[in-house]
């Protein structure tokens, strides 16, 4: 029984850690791009981020073309990225959690 759980356990891990590396990769050069502004930058990049979200929600997608809806999509993505960059807010990665979980049932 424990070796079912053990099995299920680490496929689960190595299931979820591949998907947190391909994301890290811009969170750095975004991260390294608002380390160097300054506070007033920061927000003024922040209301530019906003109107721009504005913008593409009161687009009409629908005479879009599929390849300009996923420029939308990861374009909002990567705005997204930025603000919570610039506001200084960090992410969980869900397979850690799924750990710190699992390890706080196994001990306790």
């Amino acid at each position: 029984m424990k070796k079912k759980v053990f099995y299920f356990l680490a496929t689960v891990l190595f299931a979820l850690s591949t998907l947190s590396v391909n994301a890290s990769s811009d969170t750095k050069a975004i991260k390294e791009k608002v380390k160097g502004m300054t506070d007033t930058q920061k927000e003024e990049r922040i209301t530019q981020i906003q109107q721009r979200v504005e913008e593409i929600k009161a687009m009409d997608k629908s005479k879009l073309t599929k390849v300009e809806r996923k420029d939308l999509r990861n374009e909002l993505k990567d705005l997204k990225r930025e603000a919570n960059a610039a506001h200084g807010r960090t992410t969980i990665i869900i397979a850690g959690l799924v750990i710190i979980i699992l390890l706080l049932i196994l001990i306790l």
